[in-house]
This record gives structure tokens, sequence and C-alpha cells, in this order.
């Protein structure tokens, strides 16, 4: 069974909404902040952005919970001020958190942690392959009478698989901290194949046009 004690909770609620509303002042500060774009990018920024990090660090926390470990999320305040400072470079830092696990009984093992530390990629690539499937099923049905909401339900799509395929391989880096870095030690052929799906992911979401 999952569990999930109130400091998490409360946790996870402040770094996805802090994780959101950060998301949308980045995408929208190129067309200049305005109260309408900020409310309009709010719900796509957390189907896109916010659903993709909570459900990378969960899969952390299922596997985890899974082997016997204690396992919990924590927010980190300076990762989420540097995703403040940064928007105005151009960029966003995505560092609002991470799940933590261990065992006073025990060490992890390698393949513990490599199977550990993949969940969280693994659920990024699948989130970003069904925004993928479901974009190309739609823009199909994009007409003039429909072109307003289609076209923000397609946006939301495009966003959620270039996040989550660039999540995926970001955290794939074989660089410590990173879960990429524990992946590598476990297994090199699946890091390969993970990371390579990863790459093949991302270079498509900033290549090919989708709508």
């Amino acid at each position: 069974m999952i569990t999930f004690s109130r400091e998490e909770i409360r946790d996870i609620i402040i770094a996805v909404i802090a994780l959101t509303i950060l998301y949308s002042l980045s995408v929208t500060r190129p067309f200049g902040w305005s109260l309408d774009s900020l409310m309009l990018f709010l719900p796509i920024s957390f189907i896109a952005v916010g659903l993709g990090f909570i459900l990378h660090e969960l899969g952390h926390k299922v596997v985890a919970q899974r082997f016997g470990f204690f396992s919990e999320f924590r927010r980190w305040d300076y990762g989420l001020i540097l995703g403040l400072l940064s928007i105005p470079l151009g960029f966003m830092i995505f560092a609002p958190g991470a799940v933590y696990f261990g065992s006073y009984g025990r060490m992890v093992t390698d393949e513990e942690n490599g199977k550990i530390s993949i969940a969280g990629p693994i659920v990024n690539i699948i989130l970003a392959i069904i925004a993928l499937f479901l974009t190309l099923s739609l823009r199909s049905h994009l007409t003039l009478e429909n072109a307003g909401m289609m076209y923000i339900v397609l946006l939301t799509l495009v966003l959620a698989f270039n996040v989550n395929s660039f999540l995926a391989l970001f955290n794939l880096l074989p660089i410590p901290p990173l879960d990429g870095s524990k992946v590598i030690r476990w297994n090199l052929p699946i890091y390969l194949i993970t990371i390579a799906v990863a790459g093949i992911l991302t270079y498509m979401s900033y290549t090919i046009t989708l709508i």
C-alpha cells in the first residue's frame, strides 16, 4: 500500500502550484505578461507540466515503497527560487523537489536504486507518447467551428509532449545526482535504450510541427 504523510501532501501541493505558475510565467514572457494570458496558461501548465512532474516523482515513490523502503517527496524552496530567477533569462529551471528514500534495516542495492531511479523517466516517456498519440489523433478534427477550444487542447498536448520528453532526457543524463547516474550503474543496456527513446522523443518535440 502506497502511503503519504501530511507533510508530504503539503509539499506536493505547494510544488505543483509553484511549478504551474512558474511555467505559465515562462511561456507567456515572450508575449508580454498579462492577467488574461496567465489565466489562460495556468490550466494548460498544470496539465502539461504539473502532472508530468508529480507523476515522475510518484513513479520513484511507488517503486521505492514496493521495495519496502521509506519514501517521501520533499519540496526544495531554493529550487523554486532558482526557477523564478531563471524565467527572465529565457529558460526555466525545473527543481521544485525530489523523492527521498531509504531504510534503517539495510542498504539500497544498485539494482534497486536503478529501478527506483528509472521509474520517473519511464513515466515521462509514457506521458510523452500518450500526448503525441492524442495530438496526432485529434489534429485532423481541427475545424473553423471548433478552432478555439481544439487549439487549446492541442497546445496543451504539444506542451505535454515537449515537457515530458525533455524531463525524461534531462533526468537520464549520467550526472549525479540525476537519475541517469544510478540507472547506468545498474544496467547499461537498459540505460542506453531508455535515453535513446527519450532523446528521439525530445528531438521530435523540437523539430516536427504538430499544430
